[in-house]
């Protein structure tokens, strides 16, 4: 690490210190409560999608959904002028309660000594290390929330490439939890074909069918989230049949504003072929409050400084009953020729 190298992780150091009130961040420290929650709305702010929904500090490493759901209509009248009839209050909150379960989550980075030598020149080197960080958890949150199946006591990036073994996202609590709400398969066993000939001719009709599986009182403020191959299969087959003309492409574009009648997004990182209805608010990531470790450290034997980062969290679908989904892995779609499935 040359001088002016130096210079610059020396006031990283300090500024971590300064930020976290702490006298040496090249020892672990836990960051206070306020602190963490800091750090967590900075990361929610690297994200196009995690404001949209719940980051959510608990105390405990296991408990009951925080937020929680109704089960129902509460408004009605009871005659009780008649002998023995008398108001009865519905409990509101009655449904099967369920739990989360937080798991410890490192994020341990590094900066070769030649990285922070290039980095070094520019006056907001701490700014863009830190704002890096920040993006990439942010951006790993989000591919966890959908492919994530289990959290592994030792992960493997290698045979996992997407994360599955580091956290069970909010699909897999759907799918332990509410499996009646994940579709796996139509006429075809774990198959679900959509397209021309296939069990829904296009995703309109798709989104239609699974919207009845939500209870209309807990239909409000839905949205549907769809993967960009879909998206991009739908339009390529509604092109085909307007022809392409410019007054039709508007109309096309018009058709394309909702989906079954919702309005409809794409989150970043959200699978190609994936499908799900839900509310924004009905999803929710939990950390553990006061739990965020972190340690930095001058590692000359290896020619860089490492950046430990451990925290305790966890994703949780707040009502299970508002959320319908398909397994992507299971959506097929016509192939090229018109001939089979893919």
């Amino acid at each position: 690490m040359n001088t002016l190298t130096r210079q610059a992780f020396n006031a990283l150091c300090k500024a971590y210190c300064e930020g976290y009130g702490v006298a040496s961040v090249q020892e672990q420290f836990s960051l206070a409560p306020s602190v963490q929650q800091r750090l967590q709305d900075k990361i929610v702010e690297q994200s196009s999608f995690l404001p949209k929904i719940n980051v959510i500090p608990v105390l405990e490493l296991q408990g009951q959904n925080i937020l929680g759901c109704v089960t129902g209509p509460v408004s009605g009248r009871t005659d009780t002028s008649v002998d023995g009839k008398e108001r009865m209050p519905r409990d509101v909150l009655g449904l099967e309660p369920y739990e989360y379960q937080l798991h410890q989550v490192n994020s341990d980075v590094y900066m070769t000594y030649r990285t922070m030598d290039v980095w070094a020149k520019f006056p907001d080197f701490h700014d863009r290390y830190t704002s890096n960080v920040q993006a990439q958890i942010a951006n790993d949150r989000e591919i966890v929330g959908w492919y994530g199946t289990h959290a592994a006591k030792d992960t493997d990036l290698s045979k996992f490439p997407l994360m599955q073994d580091v956290l069970p996202g909010w699909v897999q609590y759907m799918r332990d939890r509410k499996p009646e709400n994940i579709i796996s398969q139509g006429a075809t066993a774990d198959e679900i074909r959509i397209g021309e000939g296939g069990d829904y001719e296009n995703l309109d009709l798709a989104v239609n069918d699974m919207l009845q599986g939500i209870p209309k009182w807990k239909r409000k403020g839905l949205v549907v989230m769809v993967g960009d191959e879909l998206i991009a299969r739908e339009r390529a087959a509604l092109l085909i049949a307007v022809k392409g003309t410019p007054t039709e492409k508007n109309a096309m574009n018009t058709a394309m504003a909702t989906l079954g009648g919702l309005p409809w997004e794409t989150p970043s990182n959200f699978p190609g072929r994936g499908l799900v209805i839900t509310n924004h608010k009905n999803l929710s990531i939990y950390f553990q409050d006061g739990k965020w470790r972190r340690h930095i450290k001058d590692k000359p034997e290896k020619d860089r400084v490492e950046d430990f980062n451990s925290r305790n969290e966890g994703y949780v679908v707040e009502d299970v009953e508002q959320l319908v989904a398909v397994e992507f892995d299971n959506v097929r779609l016509p192939n090229a020729a018109g001939t089979g499935w893919q």
